[in-house]
């Protein structure tokens, strides 16, 4: 005879779950113990919040769903920050929450919330297991729906006596590979003619187009066509970046030097873009025709309404449209004088001998190798990263422009240094953000991870704090304190770096990363570029002329 929790964790090892984030309660006993006697390791994190980042992560960057755990209530009511996170972002998560048993009920209501309610809006799916039979077939459908494009999360409640409830063993629903369809012939052809015809074609990279399942066939599409494109924040890094086709990042939405290519097109083939993101541009009715090219059709906007879709599996599909148009676009790289020029403005002053974002940006590229990951939490520096930080392979600038919450970048660092312990990793931090779930420190340091920390440190909530400035509100509500960030690291066994001179950053993550463990690199920053460079210079933006 098995019980609930048996048949719940041999249905996670049956989808081949390795691991599962969280912090348990009362109400997973039956499922903790199950877990102990089983193949899954059991990593607690310090917060509900942390382990869904964790678990979100763990699906961004593999494919497949990443599984947290948390008892019922306040545990369970902590995962809704990472399902929001998780749902904006497309990455497949599963989350199990604990609940009372609903066969009885000796302690009445204490700490029953509706979890499955609270969560319907925030998943894909939310459902409470009502019989042990049935865990097996509810596991598989939650699994293919958190997979399934779009990826996102899917919330099971296991009550207490369902887990503890004894069953006859009930078979397991194997799992097998589902192949998406490909685009429609007709839609290929038509999206092939307006490439074709196009004077001035530009491509654009999006968040879905760094799904590990379509890189590879993405990056032979770039170098087939030859034309130039470039990303959104989350689509950085989906072509290699030696195609020297890359003409720069979306960062803002309108008036950056990219969109000096952006205002030339003609023609925008966007590939794999979620509405989710910020706007990477802004479609007016006299600006260039776009093509959308993705898994799902095009959420229709006020700034995004494309005028044509190629819709299937994205790596075959862009195969089979650039089968039809290889060799035969005689404008391909009409906007390709522009690069240079785009790229230099951008990489403006980067090695000035001013702790400036541009120069914290380069300093961090110059000790990040090619395959090394980079997860960013949410601040001011994240515009300043996504326009300056040159991508080579895919995955490996994690940022968030989605929810675009605080609080992610720690845990996700921690997810990417568990999966790739042979790679650099670090975690970009404001001091505000680092603060939401510093506390991860100790579990980075419990599992033994190398990890760097870099700890952007400005004392406010930086970019609200220069909205407001921009706004020409008074300076207000945005300052704090600190904790000594080092004293702070050592208490939880980590090393620390305080950096007071702009030579000594580099030096100081160079050996933090040969150091080993945990370490904290704490860096104050020359926020005044941001005044400079993104109000009063983008304003006097002046085209860019092209080469002849």
């Amino acid at each position: 005879m098995a019980k609930g929790s048996d048949l719940l964790v041999a249905a996670l090892e049956n989808e081949g779950v390795d691991r599962i984030f969280g912090i348990p309660g009362e109400e997973n006993l039956d499922v903790v113990e199950s877990i102990r006697k089983s193949s899954i390791q059991l990593v607690l994190t310090r917060h509900e919040q942390a382990a869904a980042f964790m678990a979100a992560t763990y699906g961004r960057l593999t494919g497949k769903p990443g599984v947290c755990i948390t008892t019922l209530g306040p545990g369970a009511l902590n995962l809704t920050t990472g399902a929001a996170y998780a749902l904006l972002g497309a990455m497949p998560m599963i989350m199990i929450t604990g609940q009372k048993a609903i066969l009885s009920s000796r302690q009445a209501r204490f700490q029953i919330v509706d979890i499955v309610t609270v969560m319907k809006p925030l998943t894909k799916l939310s459902r409470q297991i009502v019989s042990a039979a049935t865990i097996p077939a509810v596991v598989r459908e939650a699994f293919r729906v958190a997979e399934e494009e779009r990826p996102g999360p899917v919330h099971l409640e296991l009550p207490e006596d369902i887990a503890a409830e004894a069953c006859q063993d009930v078979p397991l629903v194997p799992p097998h590979p589902v192949e998406l369809p490909l685009a429609n012939a007709t839609a290929l052809d038509r999206a092939a003619q307006m490439i074709m015809q196009a004077k001035s074609p530009l491509l654009m990279l999006g968040a879905a187009a760094s799904r590990p399942r379509s890189t590879a066939d993405l990056a032979q599409f770039v170098l087939r066509t030859r034309i130039p494109y470039f990303t959104t924040q989350m689509g950085k890094g989906t072509v290699p970046g030696g195609t020297e086709l890359y003409m720069g990042t979306a960062a803002l939405s309108e008036r950056d030097y990219v969109h000096e290519a952006i205002e030339q097109a003609d023609l925008i083939v966007t590939i794999g873009h979620d509405t989710v993101e910020k706007p990477p541009f802004i479609m007016g009715i006299n600006g260039p025709k776009v093509v959308h090219v993705g898994y799902l059709p095009a959420n229709v906007e006020q700034v995004y309404f494309p005028q044509a879709e190629v819709i299937g599996d994205l790596g075959p599909s862009l195969k089979l449209l650039a089968d039809r148009i290889e060799g035969k676009i005689p404008h391909a790289q009409a906007l390709l004088p522009l690069r240079e020029g785009i790229l230099n403005r951008i990489a403006a002053r980067a090695t000035e001998d001013r702790l400036t974002p541009q120069r914290l940006v380069h300093d961090v590229r110059e000790v990040m190798p090619s395959d090394g990951i980079l997860a960013l939490d949410n601040g001011m520096y994240k515009i300043w990263f996504a326009r300056n930080y040159r991508t080579q392979v895919a995955n490996t600038l994690l940022l968030d422009n989605a929810l675009a919450t605080m609080g992610a970048g720690l845990p996700s660092a921690i997810m990417a240094a568990i999966l790739y312990p042979e790679r650099r990793v670090m975690a970009v931090c404001g001091d505000g953000g680092f603060m939401m779930n510093s506390q991860e420190l100790e579990t980075a340091v419990r599992l033994g991870l190398n990890l760097v920390v870099l700890i952007i440190e400005d004392h406010a909530f930086g970019m609200i704090r220069w909205k407001q400035a921009v706004d020409r509100f008074p300076d207000f509500g945005m300052t704090f304190g600190n904790p000594d960030f080092v004293t702070y690291a050592a208490a939880y066994g980590a090393k620390a770096t305080r950096v007071g001179e702009v030579g000594e950053l580099r030096p100081a993550l160079e050996n933090a990363f040969t150091g080993g463990g945990v370490h904290l690199v704490i860096v104050p920053v020359d926020y005044s570029e941001n005044t400079r460079v993104l109000v009063d210079e983008l304003q006097q933006r002046l085209p860019i002329v092209p080469r002849v």
